[in-house]
């Protein structure tokens, strides 16, 4: 694996504000969202843009392509796309009489899946693999993914009629759901007269980092110490989210993992090399809010999980505490010794 430079968080910070700042002269107003979708692919994971048409979830993924770098393919999904149609598939070359695999639009940096919830459950399967795994299987092969490789997937949240909805197991997968919401009128006026400033539609930003300094800015966030009583928070809140009466099944673990990564990620966007409560309960109902499967009777009432990991964070009391993290005295492999009661 080729090495990455090293980065300390406020340099990761520095930067960050300068990608989102180029990102936001063409996604106007939007600046938590984009927060929020930046902090995703600094923890390395995988964003579902969950909102209404028009509202720029495609435009995002672009411009964080262009802004970052990377490779950038879109996939739009359909009904009829197979699973070969996102991995590839192995042609019959004549020339040299013999099978030839032909990468699918999967080996990118980042893909946009755009509308994931109108293909059929196998194909959906394909990419949640690869998504999961960092690997494609095609014909008993398997394919390595090249890093970074994140997945911005969209969804329309109002049109069910030809869809396949993800199962909770799969929007599992995703690190965290992000909707930016209608701009208000002078955000609206904004984008109006910038269109009308450039004359085209067609929008490129330039480059402000690179692949290998993308990674370089992910790794840096394993510097970033999170103190014991912040660490028990974020499992206080993924565990609390089990027991609410609203709630048939809670985050698992990999919730908690999540607001770990996303805490840390927006510890470094604001370029500190440690986390305090404020990030965790910033990421917190995208982090959870799309892993809960609410009672029955709960859909009948309108209730929206966002609202129920909302009551969590109210009634989970976050942590005052400026301890030295424990697991920072851990030699690797050592297993921590139990806290003290």
């Amino acid at each position: 694996m080729t090495q990455v430079e090293i980065m300390s968080p406020a340099d990761v910070g520095r930067v960050a504000k300068r990608v989102l700042d180029q990102v936001g002269t063409v996604v106007v107003g939007k600046r938590a969202s984009l927060e929020l979708v930046f902090a995703g692919i600094l923890a390395g994971g995988h964003v579902l843009l969950e909102d209404l048409p028009g509202l720029g979830k495609t435009l995002t993924a672009r411009m964080f392509a262009q802004a970052l770098g990377l490779d950038f393919r879109r996939l739009q999904f359909t009904p009829d796309l197979l699973p070969a149609d996102v991995t590839g598939s192995f042609l019959y070359d004549q020339r040299s009489h013999d099978f030839t695999f032909r990468a699918g639009p999967i080996f990118t940096n980042l893909l946009l899946a755009d509308e994931i919830n109108r293909t059929p459950p196998k194909t959906q399967a394909a990419l949640l693999e690869a998504m999961q795994e960092k690997q494609v299987s095609v014909e008993g092969v398997t394919y390595r993914l090249e890093a970074p490789f994140h997945v911005l997937a969209t969804a329309n949240p109002i049109e069910y009629e030809g869809t396949y909805p993800l199962p909770e197991a799969q929007l599992d997968r995703f690190l965290l759901r992000v909707s930016f919401g209608y701009p208000t009128a002078e955000e609206e006026w904004d984008v109006l007269r910038r269109r009308m400033a450039r004359q085209r539609e067609e929008v490129v930003l330039d480059p402000v980092v690179d692949a290998r300094t993308l990674l370089a800015m992910q790794g840096a966030l394993e510097q970033i110490e999170v103190e014991d009583s912040i660490g028990r928070y974020i499992v206080s809140l993924a565990s609390n989210t089990r027991h609410h009466p609203s709630v048939l099944v809670g985050a698992s673990p990999r919730g908690s993992l999540a607001l770990l990564l996303l805490a840390r990620a927006r510890a470094a966007l604001d370029g500190r090399d440690f986390v305090i409560p404020e990030d965790v309960k910033g990421v917190a109902i995208p982090a959870l809010a799309h892993r809960l499967t609410l009672r029955p009777e709960m859909w009948l009432k309108r209730v929206d999980p966002a609202a129920v990991v909302a009551e969590v964070l109210e009634s989970t009391p976050a942590p005052a505490s400026g301890a030295i993290p424990g697991y920072a005295s851990i030699a690797p492999g050592q297993r921590p010794s139990p806290a003290p009661r």
